[in-house]
C-alpha cells in the first residue's frame, strides 16, 4: 500500500489549455505550459484527463467573449465529478473582465491577464480563488523560464513586442495588453537561435503592433524591427521570417526596403486597413486616410513586386454609410488582397464607440456578403496564379491523406503534396498542379 501511495504521489500532474484568437495567444499558451514545468505539470490535449484547465481567451469580438463563458458551462458537469480539477481564465477576456468571470462562474479558481502569465506556477499552488490582472513594470519575459524543447516543429512564433498605444476608437488591445512595449534585442536573438537549435527554420515574429518594435539592443539604442530582421537572417539554419501584425503608421521605409534586400523574409504582409472611407478611418482613429494606405502599398510592390498582401476590413462601423463601404470595395479593387479577413463591426464594452448608433443590421450584413464575394475571388485568383509554378515549400505536418505532407509557400499559401516523412522540417521544391478554394496541391520536383 506505502508503494501505492507512492506511486499515485509520483505521477505528474496534467495540465490542458485551450487557446481562443491570435497568434499570440498561441505563444502564450506554449510559455505558460514552461511555466508550470517547474511545478510538475505535464501538458494533455485531453480535457478529461487535466488536473488544470487554462482557457486562454480572445475579447477582440463579443461572440468570442461568449464562447468563452459557454465553454466554462460545459465544465460544471466535469467539475463536479472532481472537485479537485482547477480551471483557469487567461488571456484578454481575463483581463478586461476578471472579476465578472469570477462572478459569472464560481467554478472558475483564478484568472490570469496576459501580462500576468510568469505568475501561474505561484497561483497554482494556492487554493484561494485570485484575480490577477496587474500590468507590472517588470516584464514578464524576464521572469519566465527558458523556452522547453519543441519536438519536430518547422515553424514558431516569437513575440517581439506586446500592446498598443494607437487607440482605434473600436479595439480592446490597449486596455488588455496595455501599451507598447518591446523586448531587449538580445532576449529576441537568444530564443530565436534556441529554436533554431531544435529544428525551427521558420520564425514568425508576433507583436499587436509588430511595426512599432523599438527594442534596446546590446549597443544602448533603440532597433527598428528592420535590424531585428536583418540580425536574425544570419542565423544559420534559419530559412524563413515572417512578422504580423502591422500598423500602416509603422511601415518604416527600412522595413519596406528588407522585403527587397533580406531573401530570408518572405514575401508575405498583413497590413490591415479596416476601411476605405477616410470618414470612417477618422472615426476609427486610424490616424491616416485611404491615399496613405495606398501610397505605402505602392512602396512595397515597388520592393517587392511578388508580394502578396493580406488585410483586414470592419463593415458596419457606427455612422458608415452605403457610399462608405463603396469606397471600401474601391480600395479593394485598387490592392487584389491575396488572403483577407472581414467581420462586421461588433461593440466591444469601453471603447469610445461602444454607445453609438449602429449601422442597421440587413445593411451591415449585406454589405460584408459584398465584400466577402470580392475577397473571396481575389484569393481565388492569387491561389490560381500559382498553378504551374515551382515554389519552395516548408514541409510542416502530415496530411489528411496517407502518405502527404502539408506545408507553406513563401507566400503562406497551404501545399499539400505526396512525400516522404522525412522531408517534414525541410524546404523542398514543389510543382503546383492544382488549386483549391484554400489550398495549392502539387508534385515534388525531383532533381
Amino acid at each position: 500500500m506505502a508503494m501505492g501511495d507512492q506511486l499515485i504521489r509520483d505521477e505528474p500532474k496534467r495540465v490542458h489549455i485551450r487557446t481562443y484568437g491570435c497568434q499570440m495567444n498561441v505563444y502564450d499558451s506554449e510559455r505558460m505550459r514552461d511555466a508550470l514545468t517547474d511545478s510538475g505539470y505535464v501538458d494533455t490535449d485531453r480535457a478529461e484527463d487535466a488536473d488544470l484547465v487554462i482557457l486562454n481567451t480572445c475579447h477582440i469580438r463579443e461572440k468570442a467573449t461568449e464562447k468563452v463563458y459557454s465553454e466554462l458551462g460545459r465544465f460544471k458537469a466535469r467539475k463536479r465529478e472532481n472537485p479537485n480539477l482547477r480551471i483557469a481564465v487567461a488571456g484578454c477576456v481575463a483581463q478586461a473582465e476578471g472579476e465578472e468571470v469570477m462572478r459569472r462562474q464560481p467554478l472558475v479558481d483564478f484568472v490570469v491577464g496576459p501580462q500576468s502569465y510568469h505568475r501561474l506556477a505561484e497561483m497554482v499552488r494556492t487554493d484561494s480563488r485570485e484575480t490577477n490582472t496587474d500590468f507590472p513594470r517588470a516584464s514578464k519575459f524576464d521572469s519566465l523560464p527558458e523556452r522547453s524543447t519543441i519536438q519536430r516543429r518547422a515553424s514558431a512564433f516569437l513575440t517581439v513586442q506586446e500592446g498598443c498605444d494607437k487607440f482605434c476608437s473600436f479595439c480592446v488591445v490597449p486596455y488588455t495588453r496595455g501599451a507598447e512595449s518591446s523586448r531587449p534585442v538580445e532576449s529576441i536573438l537568444q530564443e530565436a537561435e534556441r529554436l533554431v537549435e531544435q529544428g525551427v527554420r521558420e520564425i514568425v515574429l508576433l507583436g499587436q503592433n509588430v511595426n512599432a518594435y523599438h527594442g534596446i539592443g546590446a549597443d544602448n539604442r533603440q532597433w527598428s524591427l528592420a535590424e531585428i530582421i536583418n540580425r536574425l537572417a544570419r542565423i544559420e539554419g534559419l530559412c524563413r521570417i515572417r512578422f504580423t501584425t502591422s500598423h500602416p503608421l509603422d511601415m518604416t521605409d527600412d522595413l519596406i526596403a528588407a522585403f527587397a534586400e533580406c531573401d530570408k523574409l518572405m514575401p508575405y504582409l498583413h497590413l490591415p486597413v479596416q476601411t476605405g472611407s477616410d470618414k470612417v478611418l477618422k472615426a476609427m482613429n486610424r490616424r491616416h486616410c485611404a491615399a496613405d494606405y495606398l501610397d505605402i502599398i505602392g512602396k512595397i510592390r515597388a520592393a517587392r513586386p511578388d508580394i502578396l498582401l493580406s488585410g483586414d476590413f470592419i463593415v458596419g462601423f457606427p455612422g458608415e454609410s452605403e457610399s462608405d463601404f463603396e469606397q471600401t470595395l474601391s480600395i479593394v479593387r485598387q490592392v487584389r488582397y491575396g488572403h483577407a479577413y472581414s467581420f462586421r463591426y461588433s461593440p466591444r464594452p469601453g471603447t469610445p464607440v461602444a454607445d453609438r448608433p449602429q449601422v442597421d443590421s440587413a445593411a451591415a450584413a449585406d454589405r460584408l456578403g459584398r465584400l466577402q464575394t470580392l475577397l473571396r475571388s481575389q484569393q481565388e485568383m492569387a491561389l490560381q496564379s500559382m498553378v504551374g509554378r515551382r515554389l519552395p515549400i516548408l514541409f510542416e505536418r502530415r496530411g489528411r491523406k496517407r502518405g502527404q505532407l502539408a506545408g507553406k509557400s513563401e507566400y503562406q499559401h497551404a501545399v499539400h503534396c505526396q512525400a516522404d516523412d522525412d522531408m517534414l522540417g525541410e524546404v523542398t521544391e514543389v510543382y503546383i498542379s492544382s488549386a483549391e478554394a484554400n489550398s495549392l496541391s502539387g508534385e515534388i520536383v525531383v532533381a
